[in-house]
């Protein structure tokens, strides 16, 4: 099945690409990007609204993701405003210098990533998926792969950051895998694919 993904994020691609390699979705090259509509109160709301939109506007399969990291001692910030979280147009960098500078002094560096995913058919049918990877925030970023938040998170049970991990190794466990293996095992027992 030829699915078209709601975003415009490079990372995100990469990563839905290789996750769902062989799962019977087959990702169109050209993604579609709707602008920043994320008004919902959570992933899901977000999710669900990037994907009705995108099949609107398509009259095609959609699959949309909206995913976040919570910082317990933060009361689960930044949460779904993790992407904006150091203000509007905040690269990466800078969204991750103001997390550290937020948890410095901090002992209790305990949080997740989390993802939803969804996909929407034009019949209105629609399948999700959810994900959480818990782990904990670095003192200092480290690692040059993934994107976001990866080289100041340190997956539960390893030593090095999300950023240090291969592509393969991080695929294999994160919020994001998790969330879409889901969604497919859905769409399966679904008959979608």
């Amino acid at each position: 099945m030829r699915i078209l993904l709601a975003t415009s994020n490079p990372g995100k691609i990469r990563e839905i690409e290789a996750i769902l390699s062989g799962s019977g979705f087959e990702i169109d090259i050209e993604p579609i990007w709707l602008g920043d509509i994320e008004t919902g109160v959570t992933y899901l709301e977000n999710a669900r609204i990037k994907a009705a939109s995108a099949v609107r506007l398509s009259g095609r399969a959609v699959l949309a993701e909206d995913s976040g990291i919570e910082v317990d001692v933060l009361g689960g910030l930044p949460g779904i405003h993790a992407a904006r979280f150091a203000g509007p147009g905040a690269n990466d960098a800078a969204n991750n210098a103001k997390l550290l500078r937020l948890l410095e002094g901090t002992t209790d560096r305990q949080a997740r990533y989390r993802a939803v995913a969804v996909l929407s058919l034009p019949s209105s049918d629609e399948c999700i998926g959810e994900g959480s990877w818990e782990g904990s925030i670095a003192t200092a970023p480290a690692g040059d792969g993934g994107f976001g938040y990866d080289p100041i998170f340190v997956p539960k049970a390893q030593s090095r950051t999300a950023a240090q991990l291969s592509r393969d190794d991080k695929n294999a466990v994160s919020h994001r895998a998790h969330a879409l293996r889901q969604l497919v095992e859905h769409a399966r027992a679904a008959g979608i694919i």
